[in-house]
């Protein structure tokens, strides 16, 4: 039996474009912000380009089995960050959702008396997303209230090379400072947030703006961000942004290549640090420095499940990125790979980095205790799923077992006028 080439797909996600916004540089705590119309388009177009890369059948990288006229809520799964800048990545990703699965006629019931019924304009698809609160959930944004990331930063702005990149860029700040309307114009609160949100909504801003200023701060906004959010080290504090996520990113995996469940396509909606992470972990930045930096609003990273050909038909692993909305999707090898890496090897190289719940957190940022060390993200497989596809004879004797003993309860009890009642719910529940 032939099987698919793609058979399924994480994809992390960026927010697209909103009003300006601002960090604290050493403990990125962050202000309020919404999305614009401009934001919600962008983000709405990656949707629909997923949809035709993934849901078409006639793409090459189509998902077979996967529903794609109605959502199934089983197949599809959308995860949202709430922290920081939550309102944006919330309306980005409804945004999303509806490009990927638009309004149908097929959402319509048929009511008892034999009316239909259509859902709103059109058919419009109302699909749900899990909202993570920072509060309870670490996965999508760990780095804020950590104080070993506090630390790292700290050392970060305390090193040769950003203080010799502090003196390189004084020229540009000194030329900058026109532009920013007193705003701090350091390196250390780098300022081309609010100059590409002026450039981009300020007709006069754009008229007044030198040639290459531009440039000049997104060269330095990327140094900076870069040496924040990433590490020489996998699982080096920089790269918390990255090992926070790698758990929902392994489980999810590990479902799709599990025949007997049913998840498919897993959307990680959050903002620009996980990415400058996970290209640091994976090491694509040693062959592609390009990568390295902000993405743009509306970027997207596609982990594909691949099932490989014959005769090495084990599951593979392949990165793909678009950064924003006028890339094309680029694929790139990690961990010095020429081509797709094993799902077993990827896992092997990534998982030790990886934390999972919010009591590892607490410990690697030297917070105070969590509350609770259940894990974050996706759910692993299901436990009674996975029994009962491995040992179907002991789901049958469970429930034959079941049966037996509920029939010795009700002979008990109309067998003994002066016998106590038999609780039987210990093992209702257990069904």
């Amino acid at each position: 039996m032939s099987h698919p080439t793609v058979r399924g797909v994480v994809v992390i996600t960026r927010n697209g474009d909103r009003y300006d916004y601002y960090q604290d540089p050493s403990t990125y705590a962050s202000s309020d912000t919404d999305s614009t119309p401009l934001g919600e388009v962008q983000a709405f177009q990656l949707g629909s380009l997923l949809r035709k890369e993934y849901f078409d059948p006639s793409s090459a990288n189509y998902i077979h089995n996967v529903r794609t006229d109605l959502v199934d809520l089983d197949q599809v799964h959308a995860r949202i960050k709430n922290g920081g800048e939550g309102r944006v990545v919330f309306d980005s990703t409804i945004a999303l959702l509806q490009g990927l699965f638009p309004p149908t006629s097929k959402n319509t019931i048929e009511l008892a008396n034999e009316t239909k019924v259509t859902a709103p304009l059109g058919g419009y698809q109302y699909v749900p997303a899990e909202t993570v609160e920072p509060s309870n959930d670490r996965s999508l944004e760990s780095w804020t209230n950590c104080p070993a990331f506090e630390d790292h930063v700290k050392q970060f702005y305390a090193s040769p090379g950003f203080k010799a990149a502090a003196k390189e860029a004084e020229p540009f700040f000194k030329m900058a400072n026109d532009f920013t309307f007193g705003r701090p114009v350091t390196l250390e609160n780098a300022i081309y947030d609010f100059m590409n949100h002026q450039l981009t909504h300020n007709k006069s801003y754009a008229h007044r703006l030198p040639p290459t200023l531009i440039e000049q701060a997104r060269h330095w906004a990327n140094f900076h961000e870069e040496g924040v959010f990433s590490d020489s080290s996998i699982n080096g504090i920089g790269n918390i942004a990255g090992r926070t996520l790698l758990q929902s990113v392994i489980s999810s995996l590990e479902r799709i290549t599990y025949d007997g469940d049913p998840l498919q396509f897993l959307i990680e909606s959050t903002t620009y640090q996980p990415f400058i992470s996970l290209f640091a972990q994976t090491e694509v930045t040693k062959s592609d420095p390009t990568l390295k930096g902000i993405p743009n609003f509306a970027s997207a990273l596609v982990i594909e499940l691949r099932r490989g050909s014959l005769p090495d038909n084990r599951d593979f692993v392949r990165f793909k990125f678009k950064n924003g909305t006028d890339d094309d999707f680029r694929t790139f090898h990690i961990f010095g790979h020429n081509s797709d890496i094993p799902l077993t090897e990827f896992i092997y190289r990534v998982e030790n980095a990886a934390i999972g719940s919010n009591r590892e957190w607490s410990k690697v940022c030297g917070a105070s205790a969590a509350s609770t060390s259940a894990p974050w993200g996706m759910p692993a497989l299901p436990l009674f799923q996975e029994s009962r596809e491995q040992y179907p004879c002991a789901t049958a004797m469970f429930g034959a077992l079941f049966a037996a003993l509920f029939m010795l309860a009700i002979f008990a009890a109309s067998n003994s006028s002066s016998a106590r009642a038999v609780d039987v719910s210990p093992f209702v529940q257990a069904g």
